[in-house]
């Protein structure tokens, strides 16, 4: 008898995770839609990085890479970088909602309640990834409107590049949240949070390795971004891939897990604890 209820057993606590998940996720993204201020300003970091680079620099810039005078060389080689320093940002607002949720009470309030406990990391990390996906759009939609054209990407390169996308923003985010979890408030989780941002700003973004100094060559080669970059890079403008396809999956795959353990131990601690560390 014992064994014929484990499967319904099992079943039933599956359907209550995804239930309490779904509800988290809905309560997250209505915080977003609440509070925008913190998603617009993160945003807003890409784009006039986008628009300063272009237009300012962009001339120069492209000379310098060998594209003659036309701008139009250095967009279509900044705008992957851009798109990878976008989800960057936006999963600082992880952070921030992380700690924030830790430190105002609500986590001794959920505790009462019987909710799944995983629930309130994957509402989080789901609506996080969400938010990455539309801040993506909004910049990549900027940058169409200022010249950046695809060369000829086939429909399995578009998939392959948005794929990529959402493992980098998977990855980030989990790390953001044990950022969030690891702050005592939400001042300290947004600026613990920021080597999200800065890390983007050396690598291969905004210039070639090659063009670095060689002493620093190796740390913008083979941090987390610069792979990533050149693998969008080769995706959406057809430049050599070589080994960064699978550099980027590598780092994506192991700081989402070791953000996801991070995290949970945290959460689990937090959540036994009460959390409120005010």
């Amino acid at each position: 008898m014992s064994t014929q209820l484990a499967p319904a057993r099992s079943a039933a606590g599956l359907s209550l995770a995804v239930r309490d998940s779904t509800t988290m996720l809905r309560r997250n993204l209505l915080h977003a839609r609440r509070y925008p201020s913190m998603t617009l300003n993160l945003l807003l970091t890409p784009v006039m990085l986008l628009l300063l680079f272009v237009y300012i620099f962009g001339d120069t810039m492209s000379a310098g890479m060998g594209g003659g005078a036309d701008r139009s060389a250095y967009v279509a080689y900044l705008v992957p970088g851009l798109l990878l320093m976008t989800i960057g940002s936006t999963t600082i607002g992880s952070a921030v909602s992380v700690a924030t949720d830790m430190t105002e009470g609500i986590i001794a309030r959920f505790r009462t309640m019987a909710i799944h406990r995983g629930s309130v990391l994957i509402g989080h990390v789901v609506g996080s990834v969400l938010q990455c996906v539309m801040s993506v759009i909004l910049v990549g939609a900027v940058a169409v409107a200022i010249g950046f054209r695809s060369a000829d990407a086939t429909a399995l390169e578009w998939l392959a590049a948005f794929g990529l996308l959402v493992l980098v923003a998977t990855a980030l985010t989990w790390i953001a949240v044990g950022m969030g979890l690891s702050s005592p408030n939400a001042e300290a989780a947004s600026n613990s949070a920021m080597p999200l941002i800065f890390l983007p700003l050396i690598s291969s973004a905004f210039v070639p390795v090659d063009a670095m100094p060689g002493w620093f060559q190796p740390i913008a080669e083979y941090q987390p971004f610069t792979p990533a970059i050149e693998t969008l890079r080769g995706l959406l403008l057809g430049t050599e891939i070589g080994h960064n396809g699978w550099l980027a999956v590598t780092w994506s795959l192991a700081l989402a897990a070791l953000g996801y353990f991070w995290s949970k131990s945290l959460f689990d601690k937090g959540f036994d604890k009460g959390a409120n560390r005010r």
